[in-house]
């Protein structure tokens, strides 16, 4: 049947979830071990959103961001400490687990449109996490890491609008701009979704904002360049495969994925374990 749910999705709330006792311990045992090492990461994911939201949300994972270079130390890390890795996808994704739950290290978009980088990590605000001393995205950061959330399947607009609204604007624009460079669309995109959700709270952009994106895109459509790229892999390889594969349009994507810095593969890997890669 179109649109069944064999399981109710989650409703956002501001209870925190009780977490099993083995899922608290992997989490606790993740973060002290990279703290231990010295090894920079960021907590992103339920706990970032919860930290500049006020949102709690039921997850099976802990959300890690590193460099590239970060990680392939973490997961060496996590291999003498004799957790299971793999490596799910060299360009964004590896994880740690332990029966049920996960740990993800990421350091990018799957994309490879955004990436980690060393100032991310600097910039992350003070937390704790599951009683331990952390580091969360700040939340130019984590609204940066949502913008490129937009399958079918999973669709992160509303955290973005939560992160405006919870923070009351109080942003760094600037920054953010700078983060997502030439995909400003994008974040026009997320703003006007803003705008419709918060009609009462638009001011919690600023007006230079507005004005800035509004005049870039109506020079942009007003007088569209001929060669300019096709860009829906970007948005979702499976939604617009039909473009790249039988209408011969622009695989940008793939150029993207190829340029960005890889993880290694030389992690240990559980054959019974098998990853899941939906995300960012």
């Amino acid at each position: 049947m179109s649109g069944h749910q064999d399981t109710p999705l989650p409703v956002s709330s501001s209870y925190e979830p009780v977490f099993d006792h083995v899922q608290e311990g992997l989490y606790r045992e993740v973060l002290e071990l990279l703290n231990r090492r010295q090894i920079p990461y960021a907590v992103s994911g339920a706990f970032a959103l919860q930290q500049h939201t006020g949102i709690w949300r039921v997850t099976k994972d802990l959300d890690l961001f590193l460099t590239t270079e970060s990680a392939n130390a973490a997961l060496a890390a996590l291999r003498e400490e004799g957790f299971h890795c793999e490596i799910c996808d060299p360009v964004w994704l590896a994880k740690a687990h332990r029966e049920d739950f996960f740990v993800d290290l990421i350091t990018g978009m799957s994309n490879a449109a955004i990436l980690v980088d060393a100032s991310w990590i600097a910039r992350a605000r003070p937390a704790i996490v599951v009683g331990v001393p952390t580091r969360v995205l700040a939340p130019e950061e984590l609204m940066a890491s949502k913008l490129f959330v937009t399958r079918r399947e999973r669709f992160d607009g509303a955290d973005i609008t939560h992160v405006i609204y919870g923070s009351q604007g109080e942003l760094d624009w600037q920054r953010i701009l700078n983060l997502i460079g030439e995909h400003w669309q994008m974040l026009y995109w997320a703003l006007a979704l803003y705008a419709y959700v918060y009609p009462a709270h638009t001011d919690y952009v600023p007006n230079s904002l507005w004005r800035e994106l509004n005049s870039r895109f109506l020079t942009a459509v007003a007088a569209p360049a001929r060669n300019s790229r096709f860009r829906g892999s970007l948005i979702d390889d499976k939604m617009y495969a039909i473009d790249t594969n039988e209408w011969r349009l622009d695989d940008i994507l793939s150029e993207y994925r190829a340029r960005a810095p890889k993880l290694r593969d030389d992690c240990c890997i559980d054959a019974d374990f098998r990853c899941d890669e939906t995300g960012l």
